[in-house]
This record gives structure tokens, sequence and C-alpha cells, in this order.
């Protein structure tokens, strides 16, 4: 029979259960177990879950979620959807899907069938009136198929309205660029937006969607997008979307005449610029080089530095010039970092060419050592050949190249690298950039710092094409309608994640976006489920977050995560 025994050490008393019995006709314990002090078995017995062992532990995602639908719940997205798209009060509503779909996009991309047990495993199985069942692929494209290209338009218009003036949004300088995503859709397919066109992740031989958004430089945030069929040329749909974009702009935006918009050059053509220079708006672009060698010619002596602290080694020359029929300011910038990244590429390509000439060279001179039957290589074509080698842009003002032609129809190659016409190139056309506007009024440094925020949207590009966060692949769509949805809820994950940064740098965490989802992703909801007692027909829960770093704890702090979680 077990007995609680207590015994003194260091004038502490300590107890044990034990349980003893009779060895050679004396009494011994043959079992014991350490209970501790007093208090340690009063603090037990207030707590019995310590004394039974638990069931089970249940794990859901708490931070990145509880932080995107803080976000969400400030823009109203449920509302607005569900305003723009009503429907009977059955299951939830296509603002909740839509969310929903969202969240995912943003943290862990997967496909329609697996967003039931991706959303059992959050707090949104307790926070949104939803079950796995109602979360199959056949009722998200059910709710999908309720949402128009029209639509989609409408609720984009009043969502980034609110959010310009809920969030007070800067809409000084705006920066449009394109970009597309490759697809697994099949060649057969007869939608508008799958198409063949040119891949920038170099997938020629898959169909592309293509992509246009206009964010604001402040941290990035979409307010307009379009998808649009991968077979249209970057210039053409900037022509197309114009109109689109400026609308947007007197949507959103009070004095829509302070508005400076920035594109690259793949948009320029004489009528876009003519399009863009009758908006309200500014804007500022770049030139191509090589199509403006007049300015390429200013020496170098005639820049000057701008700004050291903020600009280190960057000059700039200021002037003015007639381009596609509008007189514009002209800056030419030169950057002693492109300039170095520019020289590497040009080596690794001299690299190439020179192995290249050499095989070529190599080839010649077997011809000639042995001849052989067939047609022989002309001038022409070996002409051709050394052209497409010097293919790259300013290796072939770089090489010396000499053809002669020897007795029986043999030609010889020559090659070499001139040094004096390598230093020309680095001296006239590298490490710079030609930038063009319609604002006169801006000083120099503006536009400079203008432009450069171009790299906001490239840096939301490259996020969409991430496969860990906000991925906009894969697309398991193939229709134009539910592809146009898929791009609508991706761009809205893109603006939740925009906002949930700026709102944490704006409380002083400056944090990159996947750093931002990484940190909160590891801050868990722990449900101990208990075995039931006496009467309780239900198993008991203790329900606890994982364990906080300072970081975490900081982050749980500034945005008020605390009102989702259930620990009292």
């Amino acid at each position: 029979m077990a007995s609680i025994i207590k015994k003194k050490k260091k004038n502490q008393f300590y107890y044990y259960i034990v349980e003893s019995q009779r060895v050679n006709g004396k009494p011994r314990i043959v079992w014991q177990k350490y209970l501790g002090k007093v208090e340690d078995i009063a603090r037990a017995m207030s707590n019995p879950e310590q004394l039974t062992p638990p069931k089970h532990a249940k794990v859901f995602e708490f931070g990145a979620v509880a932080a995107l639908l803080t976000v969400a719940e400030q823009l109203k997205i449920i509302e607005t959807l569900d305003n723009h798209i009503p429907k009977r009060e059955q299951g939830i509503s296509v603002g909740e899907y839509m969310l929903i779909t969202a969240i995912n996009r943003a943290l862990a991309p997967t496909s329609k069938s697996k967003i039931g047990d991706w959303f059992d495993g959050t707090i949104l199985s307790r926070l949104l009136p939803a079950n796995k069942k109602q979360l199959s692929s056949q009722r998200f494209w059910d709710n999908m198929s309720l949402l128009t290209e029209e639509a989609i338009q409408n609720i984009e218009s009043e969502l980034v309205t609110r959010m310009v003036r809920d969030f007070n949004i800067s809409l000084d300088c705006l920066v449009y660029d394109t970009t597309n995503f490759f697809t697994y859709i099949d060649t057969m397919n007869t939608g508008k937006l799958p198409q063949r066109g040119r891949s920038k992740e170099k997938r020629n031989d898959l169909k592309i969607v293509g992509l246009a958004l206009m964010v604001s430089t402040d941290f990035h945030v979409p307010l307009f997008h379009q998808a649009y069929s991968g077979s249209i040329p970057d210039v053409k749909q900037f022509g197309f979307i114009i109109e689109k974009l400026t609308q947007r702009c007197m949507e959103v935006a009070q004095d829509i005449e302070n508005i400076t918009l920035v594109f690259d050059k793949g948009n320029n053509c004489k009528d876009n610029i003519k399009g863009i220079a009758g908006k309200p708006f500014h804007f500022v672009g770049s030139l191509t080089p090589s199509h403006h060698k007049d300015l390429l010619d200013v020496p170098k002596s005639e820049f000057i530095p701008v700004d050291p602290d903020k600009y280190e080694g960057l000059t700039a020359y200021r002037t003015s010039k007639k381009v596609f029929g509008k007189e514009m300011a002209i800056v030419i910038t030169h950057n002693p970092k492109l300039l170095q990244g520019q020289m590497q590429g040009i080596m690794l390509q001299m690299e190439k060419c020179i192995q290249k000439l050499a095989e070529l060279q190599n080839r010649l001179q077997d011809r000639k050592a042995k001849p052989r039957k067939g047609r022989a290589i002309t001038r022409a074509s070996l002409e051709k050949q050394v052209k497409k080698i010097l293919s790259a842009q300013y290796v072939s003002e770089i090489f010396d190249i000499e053809i002669t032609e020897l007795e029986g129809n043999h030609l010889e190659l020559f090659f070499k690298v001139n040094a004096d016409k390598l230093e020309q190139v680095q001296e006239k056309y590298l490490g710079k950039t030609i930038l063009f506007t319609n604002n006169l009024d801006w000083d120099t440094e503006k536009i400079i710092t203008s432009y450069r925020s171009q790299h906001k949207i490239e840096e939301s590009f490259k996020r969409m094409k991430d496969t860990h966060f906000l991925s906009y692949r894969p697309v398991f769509h193939w229709t134009d309608q539910k592809i146009r949805v898929h791009t609508f809820y991706c761009v809205l994950a893109l603006m939740l994640c925009s906002l949930l940064k700026r709102e944490l740098h704006q409380k002083g965490v400056d944090m990159s976006i996947p750093k931002i989802l990484d940190t909160l992703g590891d801050i868990k909801e722990v449900v101990v489920v208990y075995p039931k007692k006496g009467q309780s027909k239900k198993d008991r829960q203790h329900i606890t977050l994982s364990k906080l770093t300072p970081e975490q704890k900081k982050l749980m702090e500034v945005l008020d995560l605390k009102k989702y979680s259930m620990v009292g």
C-alpha cells in the first residue's frame, strides 16, 4: 500500500509517495516517487491538469494570419466584396471566400482542393463562419464565377479609395510596370489571356499571362491592376491602359496634377508619350541610350555630383531636348556601380565570344588543311556567323575582325580585342541612364529620386514570383474569368502585406515582407486537450501560445494581436 513520507534535508522538508514491502522479515521501501515541497504539491493540486497526461495537442497558425486579418478588417474587404456581389444567405459569402484565398496566397499558396486543410490549421477556422466542406474546390469555383471583370474593377476602386483615405497613402509618385507569369495551361486552350509571348522568365515554350500594375512608392501598395494577354507587348499594353490609369488617379487623388507617374523605356513610343502628355499629371521615364548618341557625347567633365550622402559617386548632367515630339527636361546620370556591373557582364560576354570565334577559326583552318566535299563557307555566311557571335550589346564595337580570302576559296579569320575601343565604350555608354520628364520645374535630384523608385514595383513582382510567400503560381485555372479572379486575390494578398509592412514601419519596426511573415508565422496557438473529467461530456482544453522571442513579442504588441487570442 502506498503512503506519503517526508524527508528533511538542510532544514527543508521534501515529500515522497512510497510503497513498502517486507524483505527478509523487515519493512523496506521498494518504490518511491518524488512529489516536491509542500508548496509544489499545493500548486499541482490547484491545477489538476498537470496531474493528468494530455490526450493530444492541436497547433494553429496564429501570428501571420492574425496580422493580415487586422489589415483586412481595416480595409473592410469582406464588406466591400459582399456589397458588390450579394448572394443568398447560404454558406459563407463571396467576400469571405476571397479573403480566405488572399491570406492563403500570402502565407502558404496552395490549390483550392487543399485550402480546406490549410484553413482548419489556422485561427480562421474559429474566426470565420466556414467549415472544411464549404471550402471545397467546387464551392470556390462557384463563388469565383460571380466576380465579373467589371465587378473586380469596381471593388478595387472602392478598396483603393478607402485605403488612400484611411491609411493616408502618399500619391505624389506612382510607378507603373508590367510583368508576365508562365503557366502550364494546355496549348489548345482557347482563352484570350494565356498566350505564347515574350516570357520575362525565358519560358517561351509555355503560355503566359500578363499583369499590369501601378503601385505607390509609399511601400509599393497596389493601386491598380489588370490581367492581359501574354501575347501583347509592353508598349502596346501601356497604350491600351493609359485611360484606365488616369481614371484611377482621378478616383483616389484630390489634386491629380500633383501626381507623377514613373514608367520604364519598354513603354516608350510616340503615341504613348503623346497620350500620357495630354493627361493632367506629370511623368518620368527613361530613354534608350543608343537612340540618343548626341546625349552620350556629353563629356563626363560636365557632370556634377548629386547629393553624395544619398547617392554615392552619382553624377548628373541636366539639359532639355525635344523627344517624341515634346520638349522635355533631360537628366543624364552616371553611376559607377552600374558601370561596374555592366563591365562584368561585358567581360563575361567577351570570354564567350573569344571561345566561339576561336572555334570558328579552327574550323576554317581544318577545312584548309583537309579539304572536304560539300558547300564551301562563303564570305557572306562567315560574316553572318561572326555577327551572330558578337550580337550582345556593345561587344561588336570592341572586337577587331578581319576576314582574308585565300587561294582555293579558303577563308581565314583573325580577331582581337581592341583595348582602345573597349575604353571608348566604357567612357561613352557604360554607367549612364537618360531620364526625361515633362515636369520642367522639378530639380535634378527629384527627377532621379522619382525614377529610382521604380525598384518598388520590381520588388512587388519579385514577391509574386516567389514560391514561398505571395506566389502567383501555380495557376490552377484555365478560363479567362477565373484567371482574372486569381490575379485579383493575388493582388489583394500583396496589398495586405504591403500595408502590414507600412504599419510596422510607422510603429518603429523595419522588416522585409518575407521576414515579417516568417517571424509572425512562427507564432502558433497551441490547444492542449485533456480527457473529460467527472460528469463532463467534453474533453478539457488548455490554450496557450508558442514561446515568443523578443521580436515576436514586439510584433504582437504593436499590432495588438492578442485580441484574436483565446489565451486568458
